[in-house]
């Protein structure tokens, strides 16, 4: 099999004209090379035009041109729980922000899980006894907080909530039990609920608490009322966000029939990494950095001349404009806390340098440094505010029935015919 190709054999193979084949050269989405000999035409390597022939059938799938694109495509997914559009986030129809103003957690949840107007917070379900908190807690000595909640809520939630609605639905060995296939989202969010409560317990190494679960945060953390308010606002501000990371695998669980604890424990997983709920604890270690070294703006210049765009806490690409999470959470920093003024000059000193504005995680690490918090304060605020949402998407997904298996682009080596 030949290792390049003429022009008209690569146009042949992608399918196109010769025209349109020259405009991908001088897009940079081909490479062409001159051969050797007396005609000096141009030569195209097999496999980069056999890369770009599935990258241009990626690009079809992804608009739909095949139907039920999920389930052997590429990974896109219709949802009816939250709208990312014009740099707005929207929660079934609902502006974030006004739903930040005053709404709890709890509240949002409702929003995110249906809009029935059920409170699925009203039922007690039991809670685990200390002494058993005391003892599992003691097997996860030393793990980060979300590693610590990832490993007991499936021991704990085995122990304490077999009397929910949902619960424990997937047997033993595995198999799914008879009706969970058909269990209802109203037993998804019952069940839910008293794991958020459980989660929050496990995250902050305390016990179940009935509390509003921005209060338990808040009083865990010995904020005044100011930082209670702000951990409310951050916590509806978070709850959701379009298919992210972890969402997306939270769903992917879900969608092999899966219980919602195994759904909830690998979004805990997609979470704690660096990438995702760790970008927090970056901008976090910045900041301090910043603000204990001797000059502050030359810190943070030569800071952003190492990093470039890869600053964490700054840009998002699905706001080009500016996080709206973040700038409603920054303007709403209280000015009278010492180390507010310098803070917000640290972000605005970055923003000037990388031309691009602050997103979440620079918000929830300007809110730890701020109430002088742990560094894992934003990852457990994220985790909690978030599971609101990934419940929404495992009823959301269980409803949809599919199972979700997107296809693999091969791009290494093709062997001869």
């Amino acid at each position: 099999m030949k290792k390049d190709l003429s022009a008209a054999e690569a146009a042949k193979l992608l399918n196109v004209s010769l025209p349109t084949l020259y405009s991908y050269v001088s897009r940079g989405l081909l490479a062409s090379s001159a051969a050797s000999g007396p005609t000096r035409s141009k030569r195209y390597a097999r496999e980069a035009v056999l890369r770009l022939a599935a990258r241009r059938a990626d690009g079809k799938r992804a608009g739909h041109t095949v139907a039920g694109a999920i389930n052997w495509g590429v990974p896109v997914l219709e949802t009816r729980i939250s709208r990312i559009d014009d740099g707005q986030l929207h929660y079934r129809g609902h502006d974030v922000l006004a739903l930040a103003e005053q709404a709890s957690l709890e509240a949002v949840a409702s929003v995110l899980w249906g809009e029935d107007g059920r409170d699925y917070f009203a039922v007690a379900c039991p809670t685990a006894p200390a002494e058993l908190m005391r003892s599992l807690d003691a097997l996860a000595e030393g793990m980060a907080p979300l590693e610590r909640a990832q490993a007991l809520l499936p021991l704990l939630a085995n122990t304490t909530l077999a009397g929910c609605a949902e619960s424990m639905w997937q047997a033993d060995d595995g198999a799914v039990a008879d009706g969970a296939a058909t269990a209802d989202a109203s037993g998804v969010y019952q069940t839910g609920a008293q794991l958020m409560r459980l989660l929050a317990a496990l995250l902050l190494r305390g016990e179940q608490s009935l509390a509003p679960l921005h209060l338990q945060l808040a009083r865990a953390w010995e904020v005044d009322s100011g930082g209670a308010e702000l951990i409310r606002a951050a916590l509806v501000l978070l709850a959701d966000h379009d298919l992210n990371t972890s969402t997306f695998t939270v769903r992917c669980v879900a969608s092999t029939g899966a219980s919602l604890i195994s759904a909830l424990s690998a979004g805990l997983g997609a979470l704690s990494g660096r990438e995702h709920g760790g970008h927090s604890v970056l901008a976090r270690r910045m900041i301090e950095a910043a603000l204990s070294a001797p000059d502050m703006e030359a810190y943070l210049v030569a800071h952003c001349g190492a990093l470039g765009n890869e600053v964490p806490g700054f840009s998002h690409p699905l706001y080009p404009a500016g996080d709206p999470r973040a700038s409603y959470l920054l303007r709403r920093m209280p000015a009278e806390r010492p180390r507010v003024q310098a803070i917000l000059a640290a972000g605005e000193i970055v923003r000037r340098q990388l031309g691009v504005e602050p997103n979440a995680d620079f918000a929830l690490a300007a809110l730890e440094s701020a109430y002088d918090l742990s560094s894992s304060a934003g990852p457990v605020l994220f985790a909690l505010a978030r599971s609101a949402g990934w419940i929404a998407h495992v009823a959301e997904q269980r409803a949809d029935g599919a199972m979700i298996r997107p296809r693999a682009r091969y791009v290494g080596r093709f062997e001869a015919d």
